[in-house]
């Protein structure tokens, strides 16, 4: 299952945030961008409740992680 989120980040605490982010076992991919949320990032997992924790336990427990919105994706 594959899923990208949309984090916000904590001003002055990007750099740390994204370096901590980009070692996390399952986040595939990591992108800073302009906009509404500072950084997009792809993520990996085989269950619901794997995404679960990847996404609250770990993601969001990140030092500099303001706010997150995920999308999972499906194949129609």
């Amino acid at each position: 299952m594959k899923t990208f989120v949309l984090c916000k980040l904590t001003p002055g605490k990007e750099q740390t945030a994204v370096r901590t982010i980009r070692a996390i076992e399952g986040v595939t991919e990591v992108y800073m961008v302009f906009g509404g949320w500072d950084m997009i990032l792809a993520a990996e997992s085989d269950t619901v409740d794997k995404l679960s924790n990847l996404i609250v336990s770990r993601i969001r427990a990140v030092d500099g992680v303001a706010a997150t919105e995920t999308l999972v994706t499906t194949s129609l």
